[in-house]
């Protein structure tokens, strides 16, 4: 996890300073690039990562209506995505973590329709849209694992939908609280163990609850035993009782 802070570097730039990234070394490999590559295209692949660049924490990585041009490749550090209400109101639209993709927002208007902001120093992987079409007619591996990429974004946006039509803030927070604890369980980190790098107006904006409301159903999960809260540091004592609250029929 890179520690100094730096800003981020403009991906022209990048592409000339950047470090080239050895995928076939990366920790993330099976997270963020397709399986059953030979060497071959794997080689090609790598060709891909223009750079890597650094984020500063509290830094954009692409604003709403900048040009598309790149997905980037979460190599280390969390980000959330926000949009702007025409009140000034900032609305987070999720939380991306290593091995996960940003930008999919830029592919339909060529612009992005989101700020990418960074919860902590991070780090990214920049992988040209234009190369990446162009080799993925010639990979089906490569194609494919698009197509999953893009259908898991869909997943989870139907998910959010879910969360804030149908659920209670505790359902609503049991169920971000397991999502975020497998995620991390994926990246070989403890899933019961977690710091949350966003705020709870981070969290509330993401649930559509009031901070308020938030910190309310963080005390009462804790007095139920089901999680233990130390400021950011989160401790899941009762997974299964987590799940039984999210998937508890509604009343009334």
């Amino acid at each position: 996890m890179p520690h100094r802070s730096v800003h981020l570097i403009p991906a022209a730039e990048g592409a000339v300073r950047g470090i080239q990234v050895a995928c076939s070394s990366c920790n993330l490999r099976e997270l963020c690039m397709p399986a059953g590559l030979d060497d071959h295209e794997l080689a090609r692949i790598e060709q891909l990562v223009g750079s890597r660049q650094k984020v500063a924490k509290g830094k954009p990585l692409f604003r709403c209506g900048q040009p598309f041009g790149a997905l980037y490749a979460i190599r280390a550090g969390f980000f959330k995505t926000c949009v702007s209400a025409e009140d000034g109101r900032e609305q987070v639209t999720g939380f991306q973590m290593a091995g996960e993709v940003l930008g999919l927002d830029g592919i339909v208007n060529n612009r992005h329709g989101c700020d990418a902001v960074a919860l902590e120093d991070a780090q990214v992987c920049v992988l040209p849209f234009e190369r990446i079409s162009e080799l993925s007619r010639e990979i089906v591996a490569l194609q494919q694992h698009l197509h999953r990429i893009m259908s898991r974004e869909i997943v989870r946006e139907r998910g959010v939908m879910l969360l804030l039509g149908s659920m209670r803030s505790d359902e609503r927070l049991a169920a971000f609280l397991l999502n975020l604890a497998q995620r991390l369980q994926a990246r070989g980190f403890s899933g019961s163990e977690l710091l949350l790098r966003m705020t709870r107006e981070d969290i509330g904006s993401y649930l559509g609850l009031q901070l308020e409301t938030i910190s309310r159903t963080f005390s009462r999960l804790a007095e139920d035993g089901l999680i233990e809260v130390h400021q950011r540091h989160v401790r899941i004592l009762d997974e299964a009782g987590l799940r039984r609250l999210v998937n508890a029929p509604a009343c009334g």
